[in-house]
């Protein structure tokens, strides 16, 4: 099968990895991807949100399955130009990816699916939960407990839009549900945990994500399923909008039970990085066979194993990126058995050099969560960029850390 992979991020060049060892495999093709993608596929200088240029590339490769990494081109109806000519396209059309590009739409649909989630409050007031409507990679969500808090955060949402979703505060742990999913049935991956916030300690602002681990142990996967995805299959698929690619549930495990946060419509990043290094069975063949339209008869195998996923990112992120700095050591880093994946790298005069926010970023699996997560920062400690700044408490704590 020949399969074009759009995006140029670390989420994608994990999904590239992993597609790259399916035996159903043919050709691996990316648009733009990066340069770790370019090691192991072939790139295309053709934005994301091209659809026209996709379709063309697609078209003179005789591409068999497109999967479609960022959430920005699936908002705007890139997957629904790609099928219409015929094209098979893992990744939902623009009425299904309104689950992520629009909050006040997926509490609508929440509503309707019976979903738990957080209450929606008439006016701005502490403590709450403040949310872009619209998409804002990541950063588009502040979480307000004092009135200074509150007037900064008001601020910093307005900047994604004019409109803004008011929610209540919970606490608990967060979990990230991903579900390969084909319009009516849902695959469920390993359940995943991300570090949101810029700073140890869950401090600074909301950011992409600065590192994963996965399994969460624990938990009811099954459940998770049946009460947060099936739903809004369900009643997207009875809005005349059938999601077909993978719904992201960003969860809250509340005292009070499971609570849906967020729903994304495509893989996280960078749950992905943790997660797909888990999955032993080929998941070329589940995600054709979601894009086919059916899932029936088809599993996944996992390793048992765990992992954990460490982002180097930019000093200044989330405010800023870095540009043009020598990357090194990552050719170390992997020889200590971690995967490292591109995030934001360009190559000028064969070196790798940064290119955005988040960096790269380093994934180890071990037998153990603990053993994973030192095999991790060991790797990471390999890796020199100027500037660069990491979390060191990525999965700390369940690994039994402080």
């Amino acid at each position: 099968m020949r399969v074009l992979v759009v995006g140029s991020g670390g989420r994608e060049h994990a999904l590239a990895w992993k597609l790259a060892s399916s035996p159903s495999l043919s050709e691996l093709h990316a648009a733009p991807g990066n340069p770790g993608i370019a090691s192991i596929a072939t790139c295309h200088p053709v934005a994301p949100d091209d659809g026209e240029a996709l379709l063309a590339l697609a078209t003179s490769l005789g591409i068999e399955l497109v999967v479609i990494g960022p959430e920005a081109p699936l908002v705007a109806g890139v997957a629904d130009l790609l099928r219409l000519a015929g094209v098979l396209v893992f990744g939902p059309s623009a009425g299904a990816a309104r689950i992520e590009g629009s909050k006040r739409f997926s509490k609508e649909v929440m509503a309707a699916a019976g979903v738990p989630t957080a209450a929606l409050l008439d006016t701005p007031r502490i403590p709450c939960v403040l949310k872009a409507d619209g998409l804002a990679s990541g950063k588009g969500v502040v979480v307000c407990r004092t009135d200074d808090e509150l007037e900064q955060g008001l601020a910093t949402v307005r900047a994604f839009g004019d409109d803004v979703v008011v929610e209540e505060l919970l606490d608990g742990p967060e979990l990230s549900i991903l579900a390969v999913c084909d319009g009516v049935r849902a695959l469920a991956l390993p359940p995943a945990r991300d570090f949101k916030r810029a700073y140890d300690g869950d401090l600074g602002p909301n950011t992409g994500g600065m590192g994963s681990f996965a399994p969460v142990t624990n938990v009811d996967v099954d459940a998770l399923v049946a009460n947060s995805v099936e739903p809004v299959l369900a009643e997207l698929a009875r809005r005349g909008a059938p999601f077909v690619g993978t719904l992201f549930v960003g969860l809250m495990l509340t005292a009070d039970g499971p609570r849906v946060l967020e729903y994304n419509c495509r893989f996280g990043d960078p749950e992905t990085q943790s997660v797909v290094p888990l999955v032993a069975g080929d998941l070329l063949a589940a995600l054709a066979a979601a894009a086919s339209g059916s899932l029936d008869g088809v599993s996944l195998a996992f390793s048992g194993q765990s992992a954990v996923t460490v982002v180097l990112a930019a000093g200044d992120y989330p405010a800023a990126g870095d540009r043009g700095a020598p990357i090194q050591g990552i050719a170390s880093a992997e020889a200590l058995g971690a995967l490292v994946f591109h995030s934001g790298t360009a190559l000028r005069d064969g070196q790798v050099v940064t290119n955005g926010g988040r960096l790269l970023c380093v994934t180890a699996t071990a037998e153990t969560l603990p053993a994973a997560r030192q095999r991790a920062y060991a790797a990471a400690d390999a890796i020199r960029i100027p500037g660069a700044r990491r979390r060191e408490d990525v999965a700390l704590a369940a690994a039994g850390g402080v």
